[in-house]
């Protein structure tokens, strides 16, 4: 069976074919100029060539956009180039106004070239590799806080019931959802509460294509997260020490700074991390004013293993933990316990703070506010060392392969 070709097909096929020949005589005078060190004449001829081939192409495109722009593989072709970048600013006296004019040009006019009204050019790889590109770090500083902003700046100029406005949300809140970036769940939580948990004017999620059992998970998950990402204050915790009787809590710490530790002690992670916590601290972190606060679930047998586990390794850092009696008692009437002495949230810091599996750090500043987490205790010395002024100071804590992957 033969397919009669479009206008529209021949036109696409035309083009790539020329892409493909003028791709590859670029290759190869790319190749040749690699041989060639830069003083040698041959390589300002040869680099010269390869500007003609990048003028030719950006020619013919041009010419294709214009008299073809009907047509939907112009607008693919227009997708795929760059904005051009006018003359910077000058003031009177000719300097620059702006040193980084280029760069801020390019980034706010990135998406210039996407007819972001067309659907259809979601279902392109162009599209795909434009956004992946412009909330990377070749454009943007992997900071969440600016990741976020222009997140926002790009769907909020999107209609929300468009194929694009679904694409890019989807693709922006997922990647950096398993982002191994440390802090990058903030664009998550930002991105969750703002277009999947919100409400637009008719009183609906804007996540359109979600169903209403994935959605309330998500935004349980937004919900339990957004105390958590950093520079927020996490809810406060105030356990038993080992006494079951004396009250702790993190807040009332005076310390530079306050590790936050979640750990059990039947854990076989914890059974290797926690003695090395304890080393850390009594060799290091102590006299930095840095101070750990452990948390624990010691629950029936668990609680003399804990207290065992504590003795045995001489862990003089704060313990406090969810004890047995502690735990009943809550079970009959936890507001003999709240508010005086704890909160619903503490008594239930596992679902507070999303400890699905132990040992879970998380570092605080002075004021309590979260600036790290999510880090082996390898990876605490080396970050409380940079943070502290000690970036060379010798390291006590060799890294675990295990840590990697934990």
């Amino acid at each position: 069976m033969k397919v009669k070709k479009s206008a529209e097909n021949m036109v696409f096929f035309e083009y790539i074919k020329f892409i493909n020949t003028e791709r590859q005589k670029a290759n190869q005078l790319t190749a040749r100029r690699d041989a060639v060190k830069k003083g040698d004449p041959d390589y300002k001829l040869i680099s010269a060539d390869i500007d003609s081939i990048s003028k030719k192409v950006i020619a013919y495109q041009n010419n294709l956009i214009a008299t073809h722009s009907a047509k939907f593989v112009s607008k693919v072709v227009k997708m795929s180039m760059d904005v051009k970048i006018p003359e910077a600013p000058r003031r009177p006296d000719g300097s620059l106004i702006d040193s980084n004019f280029a760069y801020h040009y390019f980034r706010d006019h990135y998406f210039d070239n996407i007819d972001l009204n067309d659907d259809r050019l979601v279902n392109t790889s162009v599209f795909h590799n434009k956004l992946d590109y412009f909330f990377s770090q070749n454009m943007l500083l992997q900071q969440p806080d600016t990741i976020v902003k222009y997140a926002y700046i790009f769907c909020d100029k999107l209609n929300q019931k468009s194929e694009m406005f679904k694409y890019a949300v989807i693709h922006i809140t997922s990647t950096f959802e398993k982002s191994k970036i440390m802090g990058m769940d903030k664009v998550f939580v930002k991105m969750g509460e703002r277009y999947y948990c919100s409400k637009n004017t008719e009183g609906k999620s804007p996540a359109y294509w979600m169903a209403e059992d994935k959605l309330k998970d998500l935004c349980e998950k937004v919900t339990t997260n957004k105390v958590l990402v950093q520079g927020v204050r996490p809810p406060n915790i105030s356990l038993r020490d080992t006494s079951d009787v004396n009250w702790k809590d993190f807040y009332s710490i005076k310390a530079d700074y306050t590790i936050l530790y979640f750990w059990e002690s039947d854990c076989g992670h914890c059974k290797k991390s926690t003695p090395k916590l304890q080393k850390l601290y009594a060799e290091k972190l102590k006299a930095r004013n840095v101070e750990i606060f452990a948390v624990s679930k010691a629950i029936d047998e668990d609680f003399e293993k804990w207290k065992k586990f504590i003795k045995d390794h001489k862990l003089t850092f704060i313990n406090v933990a969810l004890t047995n009696t502690l735990f009943r008692a809550a079970q009959e009437d936890a507001r003999q316990f709240i508010p005086k002495y704890t909160t619903i949230e503490a008594l239930n810091y596992s679902d507070t703070y999303d400890v699905m599996s132990t040992p879970r750090i998380f570092i605080l500043d002075k004021d309590k506010k979260i600036i790290g987490k999510g880090l082996s205790v390898a990876q605490l010395e080396d970050f409380m060392d940079r943070i502290q002024g000690f970036k060379d100071a010798p390291k006590i804590i060799e890294p675990d392969p295990e840590d990697v992957n934990h």
